[in-house]
């Protein structure tokens, strides 16, 4: 493909096209026949963007922990870090319903169309959690958590609302308790659990709240072309 025909909009196209078919099909649904077909493209696509199916699953995975990335840089440092923690939180959970086929491809590990992880692409996932780690820092240095290792209380948080994140995703909430309902309860639980005030907890996380529709934006790429068409 010469590089006048090479077309900006038909990588992001596969990018997008084959995550959805790898969350609602399955490995099998992945062939350059079926990308090209719904991205209205050539099956050679696939090879000069990304150099083959292993390239654009690996791609799937970068990009996908980019968009978490994005998310995560909104929260702005404020001298409340235990609502900045709660904010950090809610954008995790944002970044997954915005972008749920991705946040599918980018834990698959080896059952991604048979292609597995390197410990580099897992390190794409890795940096995401060092602004959680400073958060945790100036939560204890501030006194609202007990002394501990900030890393430690990165990972709990991650853990915790990474779970929450996988079962409202798969449908596996029982109502009432749905996305939101178990949210609220489990940011205040998890600011408790690592040393705040019960009545500070509840304060810090009511106030994440009203911040979240200042500070977090949606990033998905139909967000964006949705808006770029509107304007």
């Amino acid at each position: 493909m010469s590089p006048r025909q090479i077309d900006p909009r038909i990588r992001p196209a596969l990018i997008e096209i084959g995550a959805r078919l790898l969350a609602d099909e399955g490995p099998e649904a992945l062939s350059t026949r079926r990308l090209a077909a719904e991205a209205g493209t050539s099956t050679m696509a696939v090879y000069t963007y990304f150099g083959g199916m292993s390239g654009l699953v690996r791609e799937m995975v970068h990009e996908g922990f980019a968009r978490l990335h994005q998310h995560l840089a909104q929260v702005a440092e404020t001298d409340d870090p235990v609502a900045d923690m709660a904010l950090l939180g809610r954008a995790y959970r944002q970044n997954a319903l915005a972008n749920p086929h991705l946040y599918a491809a980018m834990f698959g590990g080896s059952s991604l169309a048979g292609f597995e992880l390197t410990e580099e692409d897992r390190q794409h996932g890795r940096y995401n959690l060092s602004g959680v780690v400073d958060c945790a820092r100036r939560c204890i240095e501030a006194g609202r958590f007990r002394p501990s290792d900030e890393l430690l209380v990165a990972h709990q948080m991650w853990i915790t609302v990474h779970g929450l994140v996988d079962l409202e995703l798969g449908s596996y909430l029982i109502d009432p308790c749905d996305g939101d309902t178990c949210l609220e309860a489990q940011l205040v639980g998890l600011m408790i659990g690592a040393g705040d005030e019960p009545g500070s907890a509840v304060r810090s996380v009511e106030l994440s709240a009203r911040r979240f529709d200042e500070e977090i934006r949606e990033t998905s790429t139909e967000a964006r072309n949705g808006k770029a068409h509107a304007t």
